[in-house]
């Protein structure tokens, strides 16, 4: 869908996430301007949409950084020429050195501005950054609470150590991009391959007892599947152990005995 004419209302933000607090705003329009940036997201680029019914538009922030707060909602009108409603949260700011905010776009904009409030789950406001400092906990159960889903990354299949399928369990290795990871360490998860999604245990982390190289690795519970390529989804349930090193190859592989069991435990 390309004709914006059609498009009476927006939200604007960066929506990193699409997690609860974005969904009080996106609940209210046709489409979401997104302010992209680069790296370091719960939901990067386009995968966004997938979280969303709406309309997605991005702006490129360094694209528009420059622009005066007027210059800013010059751009919207002329992007939007039926726009009449602006939804924004509490603390949205915007223009050159962040310069406009929610009153002086209703200034600036002269027809409907809706400002959200903030939104909380169980006391705890509800915000991206608030949700990264959880993941960097391993707290992913908290933090899949406020996104008001499981925490998902996805990457690509590559080649790993073959230690796993030789000596310890055979695990799919993945080269994960511009996401926000969780604590290194173990969890249990699940796992998207070729449309279908299996129970599992992933790593991710530097492999301390073996080569030290850092890895995003998941081992597929109960099922044997064959050779695996392209993107895989790993969607994290719960927390099980912080990365740690081991004497012996054995030592680790009794451990990830424990991980498998904890995991089947956490996953019933």
């Amino acid at each position: 869908m390309n004709d914006k004419t059609i498009i009476k209302s927006i939200a604007i933000g960066s929506f990193d996430g699409i997690h609860i607090a974005h969904q009080s705003l996106i609940d209210r329009v046709d489409a979401i301007v997104i302010i992209e940036r680069n790296g370091g997201y719960l939901t990067p680029g386009f995968k966004r949409s997938l979280y969303t019914d709406k309309i997605c538009c991005f702006y490129h922030f360094d694209k528009v950084k420059s622009l005066t707060p007027k210059e800013f909602v010059e751009k919207l009108n002329r992007d939007f020429p039926s726009l009449e409603t602006i939804v924004v949260g509490y603390d949205f700011a915007f223009g050159r050195d962040k310069a406009g905010d929610a009153e002086g776009l209703r200034e600036l904009f002269h027809k409907e501005v809706i400002v959200v409030e903030e939104v909380c789950s169980d006391s705890i406001p509800v915000h991206s950054r608030t949700i990264k400092a959880y993941l960097r906990e391993g707290k992913v159960s908290v933090a899949s609470k406020l996104l008001g889903r499981a925490h998902r990354i996805d990457g690509k299949v590559i080649q790993g150590q073959g230690l796993g399928k030789k000596e310890l369990v055979p695990t799919i290795n993945l080269s994960v991009e511009d996401y926000q990871l969780p604590l290194e360490g173990v969890y249990a998860t699940r796992t998207k391959v070729d449309d279908v999604w299996y129970q599992s245990v992933s790593f991710l982390g530097h492999r301390v007892t073996t080569d030290g190289s850092f890895a995003v690795e998941t081992h597929i519970l109960d099922c044997e599947i064959a050779e695996v390529s392209g993107i895989v989804w790993i969607e994290f349930v719960e927390f099980i152990r912080a990365n740690k090193k081991f004497d012996t190859l054995e030592s680790l592989k009794l451990q990830i005995k424990k991980d498998i069991f904890v995991a089947k435990e956490q996953l019933k």
